[in-house]
């Protein structure tokens, strides 16, 4: 008999949803850096325990609103919940980030999915400190398990992953057993630049600034052509992507291009450019783009 069922991963920014979701994968799905609310749209990220497929909504993480870009994205987040069989809720062990948790907690105090608390980082964090942060996060959620788990080194990750099968209900699996993602080669692509992006600038580059697909097509050899497009909030930033003679853009470029031909077992010809657009953040076309509703 096989399960199949929906588990949200939910958390504040920068708990450590997607390398998570990586490991209870198996493999990348969801692109990861140290910088805080990376994660936009909602992924899935597919993955398999004996009989058992469980398909992981990798969601952004869930902070107080300002802009348009952040409301979508929290939106997102809460929409991933909506179908699940079982939410869990990523903590940061080390950072807590409690003045972010305490609303997330009240709302999910109050749903009638399992739930199940996960302290992430544990082996960054101290260890005398984790059973008094989880006494007290049980005090106000009634999650039915806890799990202490480092996603960056797998550590209590199978445990979890196990326990996720047994909450998964009876009924065929939505996915080929060889699918990892929902996320099309097309999205997965401006992902990976995106991560680089942040990776090789840092705190240079604002929090404002996309990457959209222009195209991407197979040529007859079977490698694929791809030509993307980063938009950015200001002109003054434009120096910055690009970096002195545009070595940094070439650097961005070719270590996307160096991980998409691994990804895709193809060779990939990745063409990128600069746009600068002010109001990228208030473009309905963008937000379809990248997997996310259009909010007011």
């Amino acid at each position: 008999m096989t399960r199949c069922g929906v588990v949200a991963v939910l958390g504040a920014p920068n708990a450590g949803k997607s390398t998570l979701v990586n490991a209870l994968v198996g493999q990348k799905v969801a692109i990861v850096s140290a910088k805080a609310q990376t994660t936009r749209a909602r992924l899935m990220g597919i993955a398999l325990e004996g009989e058992t497929q469980i398909i992981l909504a990798d969601t952004p993480g869930i902070f107080a609103p300002k802009r348009r870009l952040d409301r979508a994205m929290v939106s997102a987040a809460w929409e991933g919940a909506e179908a699940a069989d079982a939410i869990v809720l990523v903590v940061d062990a080390v950072k807590q980030r409690r003045h972010e948790l305490e609303p997330l907690l009240e709302s999910l105090a109050h749903r009638s999915e399992r739930k199940l608390l996960v302290l992430n980082k544990v082996d960054a964090a101290v260890k005398e400190s984790l059973l008094e942060l989880a006494q007290g996060l049980v005090g106000k959620v009634a999650f039915d398990a806890v799990f202490y788990v480092s996603a960056l080194t797998g550590d209590g990750v199978a445990e979890l992953k196990h326990r996720l099968a047994e909450l998964m209900p009876e009924g065929p699996w939505h996915y080929p057993e060889d699918q990892v993602s929902d996320a099309s080669e097309r999205l997965l692509a401006t992902e990976v630049t995106r991560e680089q992006l942040y990776r090789q600038l840092h705190e240079e580059l604002p929090y404002d600034s996309a990457v959209r697909p222009e195209s991407y097509t197979v040529r007859k050899d079977g490698s694929i052509e791809i030509r993307q497009q980063i938009v950015i909030g200001r002109d003054s930033q434009k120096a910055i992507v690009l970096g002195k003679r545009g070595a940094r853009i070439k650097a961005i470029g070719e270590a996307a291009r160096s991980e998409l031909s691994e990804l895709l077992g193809v060779p990939v010809h990745l063409f990128l450019h600069v746009k600068v657009d002010e109001n990228w953040a208030e473009s309905r076309e963008i937000y379809e783009e990248i997997g996310l509703d259009w909010v007011r």
